[in-house]
């Protein structure tokens, strides 16, 4: 097969042809014609018409390497006298609209940069990193505009730092199907208000859980646009929160120790906050000697300990008095910071039990959040929101390439 019918035939023309592929400067140029008395396509409405109204200068195209040697297409387009439209020019099958690169190299672009950041990839095709981020948002239109919608049964919301300053991001999450579903600048109630308007509520109807932190504008959100979905708040938050308590205490607890006591609660953060089973034999024999002194943060550990039992629970049952014995220990432990997560817990208290019947939590969530922190810190991060929400994306939406 000739190396112009092999092109043709890669570029799928159909009313042009490649009348010949020579060299210069190094690299290949394919010369391109219109086949004469073919119907020309019109670049605004993509009607076809023969009528050929000018012809404009020579461009070219940048195309997939071929055995290391740059491959340029050259051609001379030619403006159309469309019916509907009137003189246009017309629509290249070898590339998008106002783009000096073919569709496959386009493509190449797109699916290389889920691997690398934009200016390596810029780099491995010898083209300007603003190339590889038109290829990627045009690839992210193309996505999201032909992306498979299954029904979303539990949604997962949470947020992600986009910068310093309290500056976040809000993630829709499909915890069932592990999906990227939708992405919003801040985490306020008009994001929230942009994304019910795009679920809209026939797609919301089949919404059943909703799991999320106890961030209040969430909670009256969901509850107004959802009436009928149950509401968890995420087990990994309210832990969080109780962590919070206990190191508190502790950093009071330090402040009034002295001489040899304050020696030996030195450095001991970690063994407050770790799990027991992931402690080491000697973490675990300093933590034994630590509770056997009389000290505040003895008792948050043993609060914190207790609280974590109630996960274990699967029946609202047994679960509801625990935890209610819990919240009255908490509450006349005389350590202000269980006070207030005891509160807060009572405040709060339908959307934590719900836990034991449905055992739902943000973890899937938290990994793509991890995720997206990767996309950000291989790009040194991004000026603009739009192009890190386009990266997001197109890094972890799993949208097909078209």
């Amino acid at each position: 097969m000739r190396l112009e019918t092999c092109i043709r035939k890669g570029l799928g023309l159909k009313a042009h042809r490649v009348r010949e592929v020579r060299e210069e400067a190094g690299r290949l140029v394919a010369e391109i014609e219109w086949i004469q008395g073919r119907k020309l396509i019109c670049g605004n409405c993509s009607r076809r018409t023969q009528k050929v109204h000018s012809r404009q200068g020579v461009r070219e195209w940048r195309d997939l390497r071929v055995r290391g040697q740059d491959l340029v297409l050259r051609y001379e387009p030619r403006r159309v006298r469309c019916p509907a439209c009137g003189p246009r020019v017309e629509h290249m099958p070898w590339a998008h609209r106002w783009q000096r690169v073919t569709r496959g190299l386009s493509l190449a672009l797109a699916e290389l940069s889920r691997k690398l950041t934009w200016q390596e990839t810029a780099v491995h095709f010898g083209v300007d990193w603003k190339c590889v981020a038109a290829a990627v948002k045009r690839a992210v239109v193309w996505g999201l505009k032909h992306r498979p919608w299954k029904p979303l049964h539990v949604m997962g919301i949470d947020e992600v730092s986009r910068r310093k300053g309290h500056r976040y991001l809000t993630i829709v999450y499909d915890l069932r199907r592990r999906r990227l579903v939708w992405i919003g600048e801040d985490r306020d109630t008009k994001t929230m208000r942009r994304f019910f308007d795009w679920l809209g509520p026939r797609r919301g109807r089949a919404v059943q859980v909703v799991s999320c932190d106890m961030w209040a504008i969430y909670i009256d959100t969901v509850r107004e646009n959802l009436p009928s979905a149950v509401l968890v708040f995420d087990r990994f938050h309210v832990v969080q929160h109780l962590n919070r308590a206990v190191d508190e205490v502790r950093r009071q607890t330090w402040r009034q120790l002295r001489g040899e006591d304050r020696v030996a609660f030195k450095k001991t953060r970690w063994l407050w906050l770790k799990n027991p089973w992931n402690l080491r034999s000697k973490d675990r024999r300093r933590l034994s000697a630590l509770c056997q002194k009389n000290q505040p943060i003895v008792r948050a550990y043993y609060l914190k300990e207790a609280f974590q039992r109630f996960w274990d629970y699967r029946s609202p049952g047994w679960a509801v008095p625990y935890l209610r014995h819990w919240l009255w220990w908490a509450s006349h432990s005389r350590l202000d910071p269980f006070k207030d997560f005891a509160r807060m817990i009572r405040e709060h208290l339908d959307g934590i039990l719900a836990w034991t019947r449905l055992r739902i939590s943000n973890g899937a969530l938290e990994g793509m959040n991890n995720k997206i922190k990767v996309v950000s810190h291989r790009a040194y991060g991004f000026r603009k929101t739009e192009t890190f929400m386009t990266a997001i994306w197109h890094s972890c939406g799993n949208l097909p390439l078209g």
